[in-house]
């Protein structure tokens, strides 16, 4: 812990909640990483299965783990919602379906408490024209037959070229012919049955929906047990992305096929889904298949192959198949917690009777509005154009949609100027620009986003006076420290933007699995009120520089030195679309962002009840959070800045590589 992860603790007591179709498996995917970073446990198997964590149990004893470290509860929905909203648990790992994990991400909303969520799946099996079709059949077997397709990453969604798409079908029909269903027991039997008698409903409605729709159901010629819970393999073909069995996880052993023409429409085809675990790409061409697998939305890709799984290398999906790793160096960390002293910033004793203690007199009294450009110049005497700073949205200044603006007043509660007030249109403007800019952003090399940055820094140095003069009369203090220090954070990820690199693991196949840091896409950004420059960079500068763009909302109090320094952004080469500043509420703005469906995660720095609206709020479609309440030290480059801003920004895509003949 010390050498490998110093400056972090264990996150605590730690609440996991596992499923029924792995067992054993996901006991030990839950507790070795908890049990490894200090953690102690409260686990609860599913009711169907709760047999093998008691066994496990039985074993730590034997093992001698000390009583209290691992605690098995068995039980129904109700006790997994006991241990969820436990005052005494510091970390929730769930895995299971994403209706629960909303429930979850709920629940958890404003506690403070970690989460880490491994939810279901609707996985594209991507076969490409060259692919070596015999193979593809028995990958398809593995990826949806295996376990009765009982499988959150089961490859559910066959997308086949059209040139080969009626042979590979033929193909598969004839495998099917061949599967054997019975006791999972026997060695010799390919399919099981299916867990419950409620599971083989809803698979048995979802395949009725398929049909009423006008997919093609096809099943082998065998007859099928009529005793227990047994499906057999079917197959549709003639299936439209937007149909129900293409969009909804069956959880069931059946196959939805369609076609495509182009790699591009194959990759558009592969994430035409809410959900993002996994996808498995088929082409003899490995410079193909390496340029399709970064560019499909799911946290593990297999190139020809399926279904493999180890400790050393990550596991985790996108979208609304959760957020958090299971397995990996990234597994670790959703354990752990940075040694940080902080105060809470709304619940600090005393806070607010020091604030008041600090107020001038007379603060909230009118007073005559001395202008902004007053503040920047002080010996110049001649009249002044009141100037009201805009929005800055897709490389423009942009008038707020309301209309309205906000006065903002400095340390000394004289009036500095005004703010556009923005609004959910806003909002959504910027979205769609932060959008337009995040494909060639992405793709920009390391060292392009380096020297952008650079950029920023030199300009944003060339006006530290005017800057510092301004920061001073918002905050009445250290304008100079805090621009100083923004100039070396540029720099800071300016060189880590080609340096943050992802991990080659040791994986057991003839091959190699590549964890590849990947963007998040659009980030939503609400920075705090203190430090209004700086604690702005500081959440811009990480997201940026790993190639995410950013809809940012600047410090409420003081945002008039984020939008003077949109001036320096404007000739520093950024492209259009990549930061967008929305002024405003704070927590008005953190609530329609939290709410956006097209937003990849939102980040949140204010107070515990924001913190509470901004999670309950990003449940809609499950996007990732950093949310906190506490102050930060953000002048201390340990806290805010480095390898933890850097890890909030990316998420691990493990890509699965053989190779050899």
């Amino acid at each position: 812990m010390e050498s490998e992860f110093g400056g972090h603790h264990s996150a605590g007591v730690v609440g996991q909640i596992i499923p029924w179709n792995f067992p054993l498996l996901m006991m030990a995917w839950k507790v070795a990483p908890a049990l490894a970073a200090g953690c102690t446990i409260v686990i609860k198997p599913a009711e169907f299965t709760p047999l093998t964590a008691l066994l496990f149990a039985e074993l730590a004893d034997a093992a001698a783990l000390p009583a209290g470290v691992l605690n098995v509860v068995t039980g129904d929905g109700d006790t997994g919602a006991a241990i969820v909203s436990h005052d005494g648990v510091d970390k929730i790992a769930f895995t299971g379906s994403t209706e629960v994990g909303r429930i979850i991400r709920k629940a958890t909303a404003g506690s403070g408490k970690k989460l880490s969520l491994e939810l279901g799946g609707k996985s594209p099996f991507i076969v490409f024209d060259d692919a070596d079709l015999d193979s593809v059949v028995e990958g398809v077997v593995d990826a949806i037959w295996f376990n009765q397709g009982q499988v959150c990453c089961a490859g559910s969604r066959l997308l086949v070229q059209e040139g080969v798409s009626d042979r590979l079908i033929a193909k598969l029909r004839a495998r099917m012919e061949t599967l054997r269903l019975g006791s999972p027991l026997d060695k010799s039997v390919d399919m099981g049955a299916i867990v419950a008698p409620v599971q083989l409903e809803r698979i048995r409605d979802l395949v009725a929906a398929g049909k009423a729709e006008g997919a093609e159901m096809w099943q082998p010629t065998w007859a099928c047990p009529q005793e227990g819970c047994f499906y057999p393999p079917t197959l549709f073909t003639n299936v439209q992305p937007s149909s129900t069995i293409a969009q909804v996880e069956i959880f069931g052993p059946v196959l939805v096929a369609m076609t495509f023409r182009t790699p591009s429409e194959a990759v558009a085809l592969a994430n035409n889904t809410t959900y993002g675990l996994a996808a498995s790409v088929w082409s003899e061409s490995i410079n193909l298949a390496l340029d399709i697998a970064p560019k499909i939305k799911a946290g593990v890709v297999w190139i020809n192959s399926t279904n493999l799984f180890d400790a050393a290398a990550g596991f985790g999906g996108y979208r609304e198949s959760g957020f958090g790793r299971e397995g990996g160096r990234e597994g670790m960390w959703e354990y752990l917690a940075p040694d940080r002293a902080s105060e809470t910033d709304d619940l600090a004793p005393g806070r607010a009777a020091r604030a008041a203690a600090k107020s001038p007199k007379g603060a909230g009294s009118v007073r005559p509005i001395r202008r902004a450009a007053e503040l920047d110049d002080p010996d110049r005497g001649a009249p002044l154009v009141d100037r009201t700073p805009k929005l800055f949205i897709g490389g423009k200044q942009a008038r707020p949609d309301s209309g309205y603006s906000i006065r903002i007043a400095g340390a000394d509660g004289r009036v500095l100027g005004e703010v556009g007030e923005g609004n959910r249109k806003d909002i959504r403007n910027a979205v769609e620009a932060a959008h337009a800019a995040a494909p060639g952003w992405s793709k920009a090399t390391g060292h392009n986003r380096a020297q952008i940055l650079y950029y920023i820094a030199e300009n944003l140095s060339a006006r530290a006076d005017e800057l510092a003069r301004r920061l001073d009369a918002l905050t009445g203090r250290g304008g100079a420290a805090e621009v100083e220090a923004t100039v070396r954070r540029l720099f800071t990820y300016g060189a880590w933007a080609d340096k943050y690199d992802g991990q080659v693991h040791q994986v057991p196949l003839r091959g190699v699995a590549l964890a590849m840091n990947e963007p998040l896409g659009v980030i939503g950004a609400v920075c705090p009120d203190e430090h209004p420059l700086l604690g702005f960079v500081s959440l811009v500068a990480p997201a940026i520089c790993v190639g995410n763009t950013v809809v940012a909302v600047p410090s409420e109090r003081a945002p008039l030195a984020v939008t003077d320094f949109y001036q320096v952004l404007e000739t520093s080469d950024v492209p259009a679309g990549v930061i967008n500043v929305v002024t405003g509420t704070k927590d008005s703005l953190a609530r329609t962002l939290a709410e956006h469906d097209d937003l990849d995660a939102v980040w949140y720095f204010g107070s515990r009840d924001g913190v509470k609206a901004v999670e309950l709020a990003s449940a809609g479609n499950m996007k990732r959070t950093w949310c906190e309440s506490d102050r930060r030290g953000w002048l201390d480059a340990r806290e805010g800045e480095g390898r933890e801003l850097l890890r909030q920004a990316t998420q691990v895509k493990n890509i699965w590589i053989p190779y050899g003949e």
